[in-house]
């Protein structure tokens, strides 16, 4: 491959939301440049975290959403029609707590069998950092105020209202982990 990973990815990413899903492709454009601006922290990391974060919502893509699930169906976009990094997309098929949305749709076996958690808490935590504290718009803004706006966009008493509430204390946690290591490191 002659580009980076990360340049592939946005690529990719673009090429399936930004016509169809301008929206969502205004997001995951926000999640990568939230990935970004964690390099210090990274080091060689920030390339796979960067391309996570632009391609975590390429599931959504109505072509390849076939089960409905976006972090199972992207996961398989990638590792079938792309042969990506099984990290990458490992944290594609499990960001920001997707085990729990699976298991509220049934799918959480699959998802576990097909694609494990990545045994690196650090960058999960990173993914969720990034996914959890950009609008869908694509702007920074805190968890508090994301989940609230996911609970409120679906419905409390939807199916992703239910995850996300379920999933809150666990984002609250990792968005906290990555911001005190980012005031522990030095400048």
């Amino acid at each position: 491959m002659d580009e980076s990973l990360a340049a592939w990815a946005r690529r990719v990413a673009k090429d399936e939301l930004s016509s169809v899903l301008p929206r969502r492709w205004a997001h995951s454009q926000g999640v990568a440049a939230r990935a970004v601006e964690l390099e210090p922290s990274l080091g060689e990391g920030t390339d796979l975290l960067e391309s996570a974060a632009v391609l975590h919502d390429v599931g959504y893509a109505p072509r390849l959403a076939t089960t409905g699930f976006h972090p199972l169906d992207g996961a398989r976009f990638l590792r079938d029609e792309h042969g990506a990094d099984e990290r990458l997309v490992r944290l594609v098929a499990n960001h920001s707590f997707a085990l729990l949305e699976a298991e509220e749709r049934g799918l959480r076996k699959v998802l576990e069998s097909e694609f494990p958690l990545l045994e690196d808490p650090q960058l999960v935590d990173e993914l969720v950092y990034c996914d959890m504290t950009t609008t869908p718009d694509g702007e920074q803004t805190t968890a508090d105020k994301r989940v609230a706006e996911i609970v409120g966009r679906y419905g409390a008493d939807s199916l992703v209202g239910r995850f996300i509430r379920r999933a809150s204390p666990e984002i609250y946690a990792a968005v906290a982990r990555v911001e005190a290591a980012r005031v522990a490191q030095p400048r």
